[in-house]
């Protein structure tokens, strides 16, 4: 089963927030929420979203949206906990200070980059916010990329250059910084890799441009026992795309970020129809009306939904143009006419995943 929290983070969990959990760090877009723009050049009448950011504190205000980010809170089976970050953007740092205090988490174990736009890496330098001071003196942060055309360890060299730099040139000074040990994702879809005891094995797929398909082996019960995955897809031409997707006794729950379109097979694979019905789906939502060529918007995420055919959806990466209470409203008459509870997600929720 799978509970999902109120606004305020807080959860009606029977195992009192002990177990895993997915943690939404940020559920907005990559200028996040509110826009600037409507706050230093106001429109008549002023934008109503962005308004509230004034008047309204971001812990009790569900449209105040950081970049689209997660948190896995994976809790082993002998009971401790290690902690997963899928991307690190421009908005990691409030993020930090905000719900990683809220939900006690004391740190961040590994990290998985998405792909090397700003809203997916530029909080990178405040990951030593979370490690260990003196933090030159520590083991380093495994970090998680794909090496693609478009998404390169030459790039992010050249954005961080300081994160790369191994040995120190004669006289120069030591400098606390963030300690990160980058690994590249192999290309041998054969073979997996790990990070915080979790396994990963990227899948090759093809679908107009080319894609990629990372799935992550997640056993939360026993790590010899029934396992869950995390894929990740993406495409090469432009970024990767980051799905939730763990299999799990009680519980399949699919977490898609930067999405326009699906693979069949892996629209197959996550479809009531095709591999078995999720019990949540976490998907992307761009704008509220038109469409876009790297995300869906409303219109095709709501179609998407009926196609997959989910018990549940929570929807991420909104704009501005998204007001949570009026837009869940509308949700609501959705889902009683559909058959499928569908919400729109805020920062600081938090979802316990039973096993």
């Amino acid at each position: 089963n799978i509970h999902i929290p109120m606004m305020n983070g807080s959860v009606p969990s029977e195992n009192g927030g002990e177990g895993s959990a997915l943690i939404f760090l940020g559920t907005g877009c990559s200028s996040a929420v509110p826009n600037a723009m409507c706050l230093i050049q106001k429109s008549d009448p002023p934008c109503y979203v962005c308004s509230q950011s004034l008047s309204i504190p971001p812990e009790k205000n569900p449209n105040y949206r950081g970049n689209t980010s997660l948190l896995i809170d994976y809790c082993q089976s002998d009971g401790k906990h290690k902690y997963i970050q899928i991307d690190v953007g421009k908005t990691f740092r409030e993020q930090v200070l905000r719900w990683f205090t809220l939900h006690n988490i004391p740190q961040v174990d590994s990290i998985i980059l998405t792909h090397e736009h700003a809203d997916a890496v530029l909080g990178l330098d405040d990951i030593r916010s979370v490690q260990p001071f003196p933090t030159n003196d520590i083991d380093p942060t495994p970090i998680f990329f794909r090496q693609l055309p478009s998404f390169s360890f030459f790039k992010l060299a050249v954005k961080f250059p300081y994160l790369f730099q191994k040995k120190l040139k004669e006289g120069q000074e030591v400098r606390r910084v963030t300690q990160l040990d980058w690994r590249v994702i192999e290309e041998d879809c054969e073979k997996p890799f790990l990070a915080s005891d979790l396994s990963f094995t990227p899948l090759p797929v093809s679908f107009s441009n080319p894609l990629l398909e990372i799935v992550i082996h997640v056993s939360l019960l026993d790590l010899s026992g029934d396992s869950n995955c995390l894929c990740l897809l993406g495409d090469a031409w432009r970024r990767l795309r980051l799905p939730w997707f763990p299999f799990g006794e009680k519980s399949r729950v699919a977490y898609i970020s930067d999405v326009s379109r699906f693979p069949p097979s892996t629209e197959y694979v996550i479809s009531k129809s095709g591999g078995g019905q999720l019990d949540l789906l976490i998907l992307d939502t761009l704008y509220k009306t038109g469409s876009h060529n790297t995300h869906l918007c409303f219109p095709q995420t709501l179609e998407t939904i009926k196609r997959l055919s989910p018990k549940r959806a929570l929807l991420i990466g909104m704009t501005h143009e998204f007001d949570h209470h009026k837009d869940n409203e509308f949700l609501d008459e959705w889902s009683k006419r559909e058959g499928i509870s569908v919400k729109l997600a805020h920062d600081g929720l938090r979802v316990p995943i039973d096993l």
